[in-house]
């Protein structure tokens, strides 16, 4: 496999950013009861049995198991971690990349404090990862918060394969430094529509055309002429009184010069 980034979590001394939510854990759900028992005979962890968070291109199945930890290095938060459960059917040097969220359920209120999704880089070497501080036991044990009501608590977790499929953009961009000087003569300017298109011309190794707007366009509409191009152009480039002033040699005859300089500095190819 090529080499490139694994993302991992957070480190180990960081406490979680934890948000709310209405709907429940998507891929599964523990309820614990009589927890207390796991404090009273130092139960400092539990394993929940395998589930499946999700199936790949190809119909495999990546089974996970959750790992609660409560007297772990810091036993003053409780720890969740996510492990491979199987990996006996993955290929050599294999690596799975996953969004991995905790929940607690919230006996009094009915919605679910669920942890910010982290990503997680699963390989042969490092084949579980987790939360190192989810929830303070101060916090997770206070009755009048409601994650443990007559000693039961739940428990969630969602995991999202991430794959690598993510689109990929090339850019290149040539240094073109083309300057490109285009006149147009444009006959019966009063008669003209709202909006008058001129033929297409190279500059740059690119097809340009202008746009004009002989009553305006945009705010400078009823009181400006306007050209524009298809992207770039100007609503208010010289007000009418001005430009049909047959005394300002902008109109004679009905015909208008336009004259057209363009740079182009640098061209993008794109694929």
């Amino acid at each position: 496999m090529g080499n490139y980034l694994c993302l991992k979590p957070a480190t180990k001394d960081e406490v979680t950013t934890l948000n709310t939510r209405e709907a429940p854990p998507a891929h599964f759900m523990i309820k614990i009861e009589s927890f207390s028992v796991l404090e009273k005979y130092g139960i400092k962890k539990y394993e929940t049995k395998e589930f499946v968070a999700t199936i790949t291109s190809g119909c495999l199945n990546l089974y996970r198991r959750l790992i609660f930890k409560f007297n772990g290095k810091d036993s003053d938060y409780i720890s969740v971690n996510l492990a491979m459960a199987d990996t006996t059917s993955l290929p050599t040097n294999w690596e799975v990349n996953a969004l991995f969220s905790v929940f607690i359920f919230n006996q009094i209120s009915g919605n679910y404090l669920s942890s910010t999704g982290r990503t997680l880089c699963f390989q042969a070497t490092k084949s579980e990862w987790g939360i190192s501080k989810l929830i303070s036991r101060k916090v997770l044990s206070d009755p009048s918060n409601g994650y443990i009501i007559d000693d039961r608590c739940v428990f969630g977790a969602e995991v999202f394969v991430v794959k690598r499929e993510a689109a990929i953009e090339r850019v290149l961009l040539t240094n073109v430094n083309t300057y490109y000087n285009h006149a147009l003569e444009i006959l019966g300017f009063s008669q003209l529509p709202q909006r008058w298109v001129s033929e297409e011309f190279d500059a740059g190794g690119q097809k340009w055309k202008i746009l004009l707007y002989p009553k305006g366009n945009a705010e400078g509409t009823g009181s400006h002429f306007s050209a524009s191009s298809s992207s770039w152009g100007r609503p208010v480039y010289i007000d009418l009184a001005t430009i049909n002033d047959p005394n300002k040699g902008f109109i004679v005859k009905y015909c208008c010069l336009l004259n057209i300089e363009i740079n182009v500095k640098a061209v993008a190819h794109v694929s």
